[in-house]
């Protein structure tokens, strides 16, 4: 991932969720993170029970929802329509290409992440209070869980946004062969802490192959069979 520093890395997801450069008022006093998402996904599989993608619905925090979906609300009735929605959704997509979507899936045990394609079945909704983003990300090439365990990790490198699985109904795998289960890791919570002493100093220094968020992932692993 070329390298952003977090004020880049801010201009490009408010710009994608807010519709602005950068928000109305000034967030660098406080450390990272500046969002919060709640993640929910499916792991889709396809034809002889291969995994083709993974279906995302993110749901973000009710600060940064409200700020997401000001000014659209084209019609002053108070609510937020799909199709009023649909050029945030797609403004959004395309912004989060540059940052990998957010989402690495490996093969267990070995440390290049699979290819995807471009989001498909993308929308936005709004329910008065928070913003939920919904898309699909197939993978390039079907993977058979078979032979070996599969890994899914949904971070920010630079922990400008934390995102965590939700406490029920987290991940859920569609279409999948008997046999096959995913289980969620729990995020290191001393990491959590020792972040909260760190500066927006210390993340506007990080280098361009900088991990840092990769601590805070709560690693899903899908397993199909006996492994």
């Amino acid at each position: 991932m070329p390298y952003r520093n977090w004020c880049a890395r801010r201009t490009v997801l408010t710009a994608a969720l807010v519709g602005q450069a950068i928000f109305g008022f000034s967030i660098a006093a406080d450390a990272h993170p500046h969002v919060w998402a709640t993640v929910r996904s499916e792991v889709v599989f396809g034809p002889g029970h291969k995994i083709t993608g993974i279906r995302h619905a993110w749901t973000f925090d009710e600060f940064y929802s409200a700020m997401a979906v000001q000014g659209l609300d084209t019609n002053a009735d108070g609510t937020y329509a799909k199709d009023e929605l649909e050029p945030l959704a797609q403004v959004n997509v395309e912004s989060l290409k540059d940052f990998d979507y957010f989402t690495f899936v490996r093969r267990d045990g070995e440390e290049d992440f699979l290819p995807l394609k471009g989001p498909e079945d993308y929308w936005v909704e709004y329910d008065g209070t928070v913003l939920t983003l919904h898309f699909t990300l197939p993978l390039e090439t079907p993977l058979d869980p078979g032979s070996t365990k599969v890994t899914v990790d949904v971070y920010d490198p630079s922990f400008f946004v934390a995102f965590g699985f939700a406490e029920k109904a987290a991940v859920k795998l569609a279409g999948s062969a008997p046999g096959c289960a995913a289980k969620v890791a729990e995020a290191d919570p001393e990491a959590a802490e020792e972040a909260k002493a760190l500066t927006e100093s210390f993340f506007s220094q990080l280098g361009p192959t900088s991990n840092y968020g990769s601590q805070f992932a709560q690693t899903v692993t899908v397993t199909c069979g006996a492994q």
